[in-house]
């Protein structure tokens, strides 16, 4: 049993009644989204919210803008004060942050406790990120270039301590392939059956992203596999067109940047049948921080944000119905079902290699394709799974729909190489 389920001491409960999002797509390259601004993608989606929760600009009452790193990406610090004329903010509060690809995450969070607390009654929050490219420093920011690792890595430097920790620089494929190697030592397992795990998660991913609209990969992997020469799709995932990145890590478990945005709209729960049939409530938030110096930290911060979530609830894994990774590391996906318990320890795997994760299955997992299909537009990542959990639950994910409606849905957010959230979702209707 659920018991009366509070965000904090004194705190009100508080439901989702509005869902809006943008494709994600390569902002450089696509000619259809070519030249939009920040501004425009987060007003598209900000927009799309409202009408959803059927609200109109003069109803929000405070706005939350996530963006992962938009000094980068979008030549500004402050990018709440650029975007509010697009989706009729101006002069309303507001306020941006930032905390790397757990931004979306953290974004629903904000928002949560805004209204939580009493302050507000009605708010949106939402990310947008163009994460495929950057302003030129020489023409107006509409106009970007590609991003490139030569001026990424060195600033996502600057989110490790330097002085005493383990730097990005110093070693990115130490950090993707820390979880998965541990697994790996601990569960007997062969780099050879690591690498057939992984490549039919990505598969089973991709039969998701096929059928969902907005993801930025939607081509099957059959298909692919066709078209280079091979009858075996396995063959093809362990051939040279999907090549190593890391010891484990091949390009179809590795995120795909893109551009794109989402947002949602959060009322006090005692109102949200006046904004939606279908109200979807943010039972908890459990967070975790942990500094890269920190072995495995990624384990460790998701296995204590699930503690705080499931002890504020009452609820288990088992109750949960579908679980959403941020998965820009691909093998991230069932190792932090696993972690949570969605998935029974150290046999995760063997859920994997028989398609038990995929949409159609019985534990369905990232039901939009993830990070490596759906694309990863890096703070916006977060609120498109937050999207995509409102669908599923709303039961309006068309071909995609997972086989049982799901009541429970379990978010795991990780962003920054430091920060995790874990949030639980409930439908009331």
């Amino acid at each position: 049993m659920v018991h009366n389920v509070k965000l904090g001491k004194n705190m009100r409960s508080v439901s989702i009644v509005g869902i809006g999002a943008t494709p994600f797509f390569n902002g450089v390259q696509n000619e259809t989204y070519k030249g939009l601004t920040n501004g425009e993608l987060f007003g598209h989606a900000a927009l799309d919210a409202m009408k959803d929760a059927r609200v109109e600009p003069r109803d929000v009452q405070y706005f939350f803008h996530g963006s992962a790193n938009p000094h980068v990406l979008n030549n500004c610090i402050t990018p709440n004060l650029q975007v509010a004329d697009w989706f009729g903010m101006r002069g309303k509060g507001s306020l941006s942050h930032s905390e790397g690809c757990c931004t979306g995450y953290i974004a629903l969070e904000e928002a949560v406790f805004a209204v939580a607390s009493g302050a507000y009654d009605v708010v949106l929050t939402g990310c947008s990120e163009q994460g495929t490219g950057m302003p030129d420093g020489n023409t107006p920011d509409h106009m970007r270039v590609p991003l490139t690792s030569e001026v990424l890595f060195p600033d996502l430097d600057s989110i490790f301590d330097r002085a005493y920790g383990r730097y990005l620089g110093g070693g990115p494929g130490m950090n993707h392939d820390d979880w998965i190697n541990y697994y790996a030592k601990e569960n007997g397992l062969t780099p050879e059956q690591i690498d057939d795990v992984l490549a039919h998660q990505a598969y089973h991913f991709r039969r998701a992203a096929e059928l969902c609209p907005r993801a930025i990969r939607r081509t099957p992997f059959d298909q692919m596999a066709k078209e280079a020469g091979y009858d075996d799709v396995w063959e093809y995932m362990r051939s040279s067109h999907n090549p190593k990145m890391t010891q484990y890590l091949r390009t179809a478990s590795d995120s795909c940047v893109a551009d794109g945005a989402a947002a949602c709209i959060v009322v006090p729960t005692e109102i949200a049948h006046k904004f939606t049939d279908k109200p979807i409530e943010v039972l908890a938030v459990g967070a975790s921080v942990l500094d890269a110096i920190v072995p495995h930290l990624e384990k460790k911060a998701t296995a204590e944000a699930a503690r705080q979530v499931f002890e504020a609830t009452g609820l288990t894994a088992d109750d949960m119905d579908l679980v959403m990774v941020n998965d820009f590391i691909g093998s991230s996906a069932f190792l932090a079902a696993e972690e949570i318990g969605y998935l029974p320890k150290g046999e995760g795997w063997k859920y994997v290699l028989d398609g038990r994760i995929a949409y159609d299955g019985d534990k369905p997992m990232n039901t939009n394709g993830g990070r490596t299909s759906y694309g990863h537009a890096f703070g916006a990542s977060g609120m498109a799974d937050v999207f995509e959990a409102v669908t599923q639950m709303r039961g309006e994910a068309g071909e995609r729909q997972v086989k049982k409606l799901p009541k429970y849905t379990f978010l795991r957010g990780f962003g920054g190489a430091q920060n995790v959230r874990a949030i639980i979702l409930k439908s009331n209707f």
